[in-house]
């Protein structure tokens, strides 16, 4: 597609957050050797995207500016690379970009093809967008806590923070599918939704029983993920059963000091700090159960590409429940106002996408 432009946002800098943003329109990239190139169709905004605008990895990421975020994509193959025998132009894929270029708050956007898969029609494109980063984090979490998916737990409870969050959504369906019981957390207007995924317990964190995350069946926790922020090692400590571990997906330079000297003593109760390390197998594994209806990506809001300030706007507010999507395609379809508003009617949501 050499040549030919596309829109994009993108930042030229660390910090300003919504302001930082800029549209622009530049050269569409093309795939070099294992990657693809992608027509986007919808893609997800995680917390991590503004987090790196902010500076708080820096000097790793990004590693130059201009930068183009957002990393959860679903789109159409419209090019191959070389050495890309798994995909063809057509093809409706669900992407995991990489982090260190990014490149999806886009038209189009590259994917390495080892971190992509198809999307079953089964998805619509705004469900499939919500899934890379945050069902395959919660994945993770719930193995590093002690779960498995083949009936040979070692664990029986978890407990959940910020369960209606985009990872916390993931994570309440999951550990239901590896037969946990799972106690949850998370604002009152969002408990019958917990529930309604199959949280056996879920708790109003600031009520008092909440803040103290105590089971109300008196259970302690085998396991944690821990998706919030801000809850202390001696509120977890007394909650946790003999060998309970807590998997913290959100660490801070404290936290990680904190889970090496809970190693370094030989602790029964452990603090384990997550990165998200992308592994392909996991991601089919998730895409699948998708597929299947096993689990659901909750939509808070979707948004389009010219408005991509309201959905970076709506992850940095951190009160979204459930995933935060910019839809890309068929973005002239929606013009005027009075679309728009059909569009981002809920009852129209999925209609719109799928068209």
């Amino acid at each position: 597609m050499a040549g030919k432009t596309m829109l994009a946002v993108r930042y030229d800098g660390y910090g300003g957050g919504v302001s930082g943003l800029k549209h622009v329109e530049i050269p569409i990239p093309s795939p070099k050797k294992d990657e693809i190139l992608l027509k986007l169709d919808a893609v997800a905004i995680n917390p991590i995207d503004w987090k790196i605008q902010k500076g708080m990895l820096r000097p790793l990421m990004p590693p130059k500016f201009p930068f183009i975020p957002v990393v959860d994509v679903t789109g159409e193959v419209t090019e191959v690379g070389p050495g890309v025998n798994s995909f063809k132009p057509g093809d409706k894929v669900i992407a995991l970009l990489n982090f260190q270029t990014a490149g999806g708050l886009a038209e189009y956007a590259v994917a390495p093809a080892a971190f992509t898969v198809h999307r079953p029609p089964e998805l619509p494109p705004a469900e499939a967008a919500g899934l890379p980063s945050a069902a395959c984090t919660a994945l993770q979490a719930l193995k590093a806590a002690g779960a498995t998916f083949d009936g040979t737990n070692a664990i029986k409870n978890i407990l959940i923070t910020a369960a209606s969050g985009g990872v916390g959504l993931y994570a309440v369906q999951l550990a239901k599918l590896a037969n946990l019981h799972v106690t949850a957390t998370c604002g009152s207007r969002n408990v019958e939704l917990v529930k309604s995924l199959g949280a056996d317990e879920v708790l109003d964190y600031k009520t008092p029983d909440g803040a103290k995350l105590k089971s109300p069946s008196g259970k302690k926790y085998d396991g944690v993920v821990h998706c919030a922020t801000g809850i202390g090692w001696s509120i977890f400590e007394p909650n946790l059963s003999t060998y309970g571990k807590v998997v913290d997906i959100n660490p801070s330079l404290k936290s990680m000091l904190f889970s090496a000297v809970k190693k370094v003593t030989l602790s029964k109760k452990k603090l384990v700090t997550l990165v998200l390390s992308p592994k392909p197998d996991e991601l089919k594994f998730i895409v699948e159960l998708a597929k299947e209806g096993k689990i659901k990506t909750m939509i808070d809001s979707i948004h389009f590409l010219r408005n991509a300030e309201d959905a970076w706007a709506k992850s940095i507010d951190g009160h979204a429940t459930g995933k935060i999507i910019v839809q890309i395609m068929n973005a002239e379809r929606c013009s005027s106002d009075s679309f728009v508003n059909h569009c981002l009617e809920p009852k129209n949501i999925q209609e719109s996408l799928s068209t």
